[in-house]
């Protein structure tokens, strides 16, 4: 099963950002970030202000797990 907060966590870090950078980018408060992380799932809207500011496909995730890819 995806675990979609812990993998947004794992891309923000290997490209080197934090989570006060990522709240900029897409209009939200700091410790929303890390309640983001803590998540299993969030609604398809802020995952993809979050894929467009970190410019990654996170949905792909999914699909992987639906094509039994992972």
């Amino acid at each position: 099963m995806v675990h979609i907060g812990r993998i947004v966590k794992e891309v923000l870090e290997r490209q080197e950002r934090t989570p006060a950078w990522l709240a900029r980018k897409i209009n939200c408060e700091r410790p929303n970030i890390y309640y983001i992380f803590q998540q299993k799932s969030i609604n398809t809207d802020l995952l993809m202000r979050i894929s467009c500011a970190l410019k990654h496909d996170f949905f792909k995730y999914y699909s992987d797990e639906i094509t039994g890819e992972m």
